[in-house]
């Protein structure tokens, strides 16, 4: 099991450390730390800080994602998903919300704002090469072109 250093840096008295909602959870809930609802309006974009930092180790990352229920119930999703938490990023983690519903949505103080999941990364080296060799049947096509069904 990955272990990961996580530093409190709250400002609120009702601090949540991050944490799986069930058994086979991949990713840790991670909630507003803010000491007031903040209302977001349609198409408006927050940054809502999460009260902690990480000491990812090398050669793994975090990815912060949407919560599947206010995606559906509210219209509310993480802007960069997934937003990637690099393992030499040591300030507060921080989720950029948007709303695309046509309400204003609240984001209460220690509401579940989104998940983290760890993933380890793999490091390449590109190489130039001849464009013959990436030939295939399908080439260049894409956005549809292998059908809607």
């Amino acid at each position: 099991m990955l272990k990961i250093v996580i530093e409190k840096v709250s400002r609120s008295e009702n601090f949540q450390v991050p944490k799986y909602q069930s058994e086979n959870s991949s990713g840790l809930d991670i909630v507003a730390d803010i000491k007031d609802p903040i209302n977001l309006n349609r198409n408006e974009i927050f940054l809502v800080p999460t009260g902690i930092k990480l000491k990812i180790p090398r050669g793994y990352e975090g990815q912060v994602r949407p919560r599947s229920g206010l995606a559906l119930n509210h219209g509310i999703t993480v802007l960069n998903s997934p937003g990637t938490i690099d393992s030499d990023y040591r300030g507060e983690v921080k989720v950029i919300l948007i709303n695309h519903s046509s309400k204003t949505f609240t984001i209460k103080p220690n509401m579940r704002i989104g998940q983290i999941v760890f993933s380890p990364i793999v490091k390449i080296q590109l190489q130039l090469g001849d464009v013959n060799f990436f030939e295939t049947e399908r080439s260049s096509k894409g956005f549809g072109s292998t059908g809607f069904e």
